[in-house]
């Protein structure tokens, strides 16, 4: 399946790794950001590399040529090798390098994907092998490799660790659980992650002041971010994440805008909301391309991840209500809470138009 990139450099991606499990070794191959182990950045606390205090190193790595890249990973191995967690019955293995390709510096605007490929050592026995990444290591997508589509797949969170991989056979999951794990991949890719999103949910929310033409909003830009992520995720549509983060910031813009200047034109909001759901649908792609999900899975993911979207921001909305909802029938609601809402939701798209096109 070829999954179109519309991710930006400075973002966190998860780390994906091809799991073989023999009976003597465990071979890890690992697409994995070097620099940001290399730069000693804590991806547990960040969720743009620009935020991290070691953003600068970040982006002088980003720079080095392969071989230089190489070198120092290799001379910090043994710090860095303590993130990669391998564990047979609980006692923990020590990996080492087997091979590591690094690509050249190219569009510095893109990430840099390295593969690195790592061994364990198995005591002698049976006893599966569990893997995890140290919670300052991010997120991990690791697959077990020779079970075709059903074989485990897991979405962990630093510090998370899979369910022992045996050494005969091949651990399974159904496609229920799939479909189950990528609702919850969904609703977190709005809650927490999802900040501009989030705006753009809210400034739906604060131009509506009955319930039932927002939930119809709200539905008409799911049904439109589905139809492109699918094409984008699908490599049907490919447009450079240059274009399309400027143009979603533009539209959290464009709501906080019209929510100040009070226009009421339900229909044609809700027609033009389904034009911006097929613009957000591109930003979307690059999280299911990110998790490298198996071709045999990708309908159940798609439905479970636009569903956990679609849950997540039933979410904002519950908590934008549960907060302002008590004022909304009020004479100065609009402009004592919506206005002055909108204006901060339109400055903060504002700046982003700015920093995704200059900075």
């Amino acid at each position: 399946m070829s999954i179109a990139s519309v991710t930006q450099a400075h973002e966190i991606r998860p780390t994906i790794a091809d799991v073989e499990v023999g009976a003597e070794t465990v071979t890890i191959t690992l697409r994995i950001t070097l620099e940001t182990l290399l730069a000693g950045i804590d991806l547990a606390s960040v969720q743009d590399t620009n935020d991290a205090p070691e953003a600068a190193i970040y982006d002088s790595l980003r720079a080095m040529s392969a071989d230089q890249l190489e070198a120092m990973l290799r001379a910090d191995w043994p710090r860095i090798a303590r993130g990669f967690l391998i564990a047979v019955e609980g006692a923990a293995l020590t990996p080492e390098i087997a091979s590591v390709t690094i690509p050249a510096p190219g569009d510095l605007e893109l990430p840099r994907d390295s593969l690195l490929t790592i061994t364990a050592a198995l005591p002698a026995g049976d006893a599966g092998v569990s893997l995890g990444l140290a919670p300052g290591y991010g997120s991990f997508v690791p697959r077990q490799m020779g079970g075709g589509d059903d074989a485990y797949e897991g979405f962990l969170s630093g510090g998370e660790m899979t369910p022992p991989l045996p050494r005969t056979g091949i651990l399974t999951e159904s496609a229920g659980a799939v479909f189950l794990r990528y609702i919850a991949v969904g609703f977190e890719h709005i809650l927490p992650l999802g900040l501009d999103h989030i705006l753009f949910v809210l400034g739906l929310y604060f131009f509506a002041t009955r319930m039932g033409p927002l939930l119809w909003q709200v539905s008409a830009f799911t049904l439109a971010h589905t139809i492109t992520l699918a094409l984008a995720a699908t490599g049907v549509v490919k447009i450079p994440a240059s274009i399309v983060e400027p143009l979603i910031a533009a539209s959290i813009v464009y709501v906080g805008v019209e929510n100040i200047i009070g226009r009421r034109n339900l229909k044609g909001r809700t027609a033009f909301v389904f034009g911006l759901g097929l613009l957000h649908g591109l930003g979307f792609a690059s999280v299911l391309g990110d998790y490298g999900i198996a071709s045999g899975r990708f309908v159940q993911a798609l439905i479970g991840f636009n569903i956990g979207v679609e849950l997540g921001q039933l979410a904002v909305i519950a908590m934008a209500f549960a907060v302002t909802g008590w004022f909304i029938k009020r004479s100065w609601y609009r402009q004592v809470i919506a206005i002055p809402a909108s204006l901060v939701i339109a400055a903060i798209g504002a700046y982003w138009v700015v920093e995704r096109t200059l900075l």
